[in-house]
């Protein structure tokens, strides 16, 4: 090997590792506090805790509010997760199998709703959603997460599906499957890969979201974890050590969803980009 083709493989090695330490040091630091007393980490914001105190986290995890904020971010995920992926399968298999005046006029339409930002319509959204009831209401926030994830997952999905070869599904039709039938019991199997990538999107970007249940939500009974940060963070805003351990225990279980779902999210792209 070469001096220069060394330099080649040092330096993707080098970059890989600079970006996991800016995303690891912070997140490691943020576990370090938690274990610490506020005092101490005034003085030592840096080192390790010199007695470490489990009572952060253990107070955090023994307290019903902090589950409940849990189970609505769980909740509300699901429920847009199985709304946005049921409507943009149907949508994208219409978009991909079928040919029909102004299609692509219609898919259009629909691709741009990536550049709407969601602040323009927090004002009309907020209107809405008080009309129809569906303020402090978990729909309140379903609805309009799965109606703003409509059309990244129908781009995705509408690839997959326009990549399925034509002659199964007219093997399909002699078998005597309709377009339903097709699409239920051939289209979707095959595009597993690409189900479970828009539905790990759709989880994660419903887990994050904070702006909408922040609109929707005035009663604490249904805020969602990143509210609750922010009202633990107020709450307790002299007392860091603590706060630190709020924030490392919110982002536990979105980081075992994604080590769990990381493969199906890689796997999934990597199919989408290779088919063809």
């Amino acid at each position: 090997m070469t001096a220069r083709s060394g330099r080649r493989t040092l330096s993707p090695h080098l970059i890989l590792a600079v970006v996991g330490a800016v995303m690891v040091v912070p997140l490691l630091y943020a576990v370090l506090s938690g274990f610490k007393a506020t005092d101490e980490l005034s003085r030592n914001p840096v080192g390790l805790p010199r007695s470490w105190m489990s009572g952060n986290y253990t107070g955090i995890l023994g307290s019903g509010d902090f589950w409940r904020l849990i189970g609505n971010s769980t909740l509300i995920a699901i429920g847009t997760t199985v709304l946005v992926v049921a409507v943009s399968a149907l949508s994208a298999f219409s978009f991909a199998r079928f040919a029909f005046r102004g299609r692509e006029a219609l898919f259009t339409l629909f691709t741009m709703g990536l550049m709407f930002p969601f602040a323009v319509a927090a004002l009309p959204l907020f209107l809405l959603l008080r009309s129809l009831g569906l303020l402090d209401n978990p729909l309140g926030v379903i609805l309009p997460q799965a109606a703003f994830g409509l059309p990244m997952t129908i781009i995705i999905l509408r690839g997959f599906f326009r990549e399925i070869p034509g002659e199964l599904e007219e093997a399909a039709t002699l078998d005597g499957c309709g377009p339903l039938g097709f699409f239920w019991r051939v289209l979707l199997p095959m595009a597993r890969p690409a189900l479970g990538t828009v539905s790990v999107l759709a989880v994660v970007t419903s887990w994050n979201n904070f702006f909408l249940p922040l609109l929707v939500f005035t009663d604490s009974t249904w805020w969602t974890i990143p509210v609750g940060v922010q009202q633990f963070q107020g709450q307790y805003s002299a007392d860091y050590a603590r706060v630190f351990a709020y924030l490392v225990l919110a982002m536990v279980p979105a980081l075992a969803f994604y080590a769990v779902a990381e493969r199906q999210l890689v796997g999934g792209l990597t199919a989408g980009a290779t088919k063809g």
